[in-house]
């Protein structure tokens, strides 16, 4: 078997592979230009196990280790670090460390997101960064309104409040900015609305969603909380999952779920 421990970033990769039959350890590095990845792996014998920390930029080589039939863990970066006692580091040695971690077992895995969660977190994360973009032109707009005398709280987003923002008498520029960040306004309620239309219909396909929504107050946006957390059966008590809960909150929707220690 080959245990290979690869320091992995967004341009290359350093890897250390140990052959367990001759105790062989080789330290290579390989740039993801071209299909020098694929080869490469593809051509070991098998079997193979493979380890790294988790990156932001990792999808892409957690779904070729899939197609290629490789066992992969994801490590914690954190707790990675906290093996290592030497501040010093560099490539060669991150990969030499993960190596060792995997061969004592000691590497600390996370739960990695099946390819199907991850492009579904991909849905509501576009979602929530049209819901911020929006939140700040409400803003901008509400400061306009109030800064020229207009007190209308929630009610300038009803029903005939964008009309009398629009009726405000204002200086030339200010007037063109108010009907641009109108004309935006309107553009993100479009595109919100039909990415709530989206969510909603993979909620209703997904069995955990549809249990979540049979709660009071829940709808099928508060119900994507079973997108982000995944299998529950990987916590071990409802403590742990309100940990991780709140330990994510401040990140995007789409980050939930990844801290969390197999």
């Amino acid at each position: 078997m080959r245990i290979i421990g690869c320091d992995l970033h967004a341009r290359q990769q350093s890897s250390a592979m140990l052959d367990t039959a001759t105790g062989e350890v080789v330290s290579l590095t390989l740039m993801h230009e071209g299909n020098n990845v694929r080869e490469f792996y593809s051509k070991l014998p098998r079997a193979i196990r493979v380890g790294f920390e988790a990156t932001g930029s990792m999808q892409w080589f957690l779904n070729l280790m899939e197609e290629l039939g490789i066992e992969c863990q994801v490590g914690h970066p954190a707790k990675i670090r906290v093996a290592e006692p030497r501040k010093q580091k560099n490539d060669r040695r991150d990969a030499d460390l993960i190596l060792k971690l995997l061969v004592e077992n000691r590497f600390p895995s996370i739960w990695p997101p099946a390819r199907e969660l991850v492009d579904l977190r991909a849905l509501l994360l576009h979602r929530h960064q049209w819901v911020r973009l929006r939140t700040r032109v409400q803003n901008t707009l509400q400061a306009i309104a109030l800064a020229n005398g207009l007190r209308r709280g929630p009610s300038l987003w009803s029903q005939t409040g964008p009309d009398t923002l629009a009726s405000l008498p204002l200086a030339p520029h200010t007037a063109q900015r108010r009907s641009e960040l109108q004309a935006l306004y309107a553009k993100f309620e479009m595109e919100i609305e039909r990415l709530n239309q989206r969510v909603e219909e993979q909620a209703w396909e997904r069995p955990g969603a549809v249990r979540l929504m049979t709660h009071p107050g829940v709808g099928p946006i508060t119900a994507a909380t079973d997108v982000f957390l995944g299998d529950p059966r990987r916590f071990v008590d409802g403590k742990a999952l309100a940990v991780l809960w709140e330990s994510s909150r401040g990140n995007t929707p789409a980050e939930v779920g990844n801290d969390s220690v197999v």
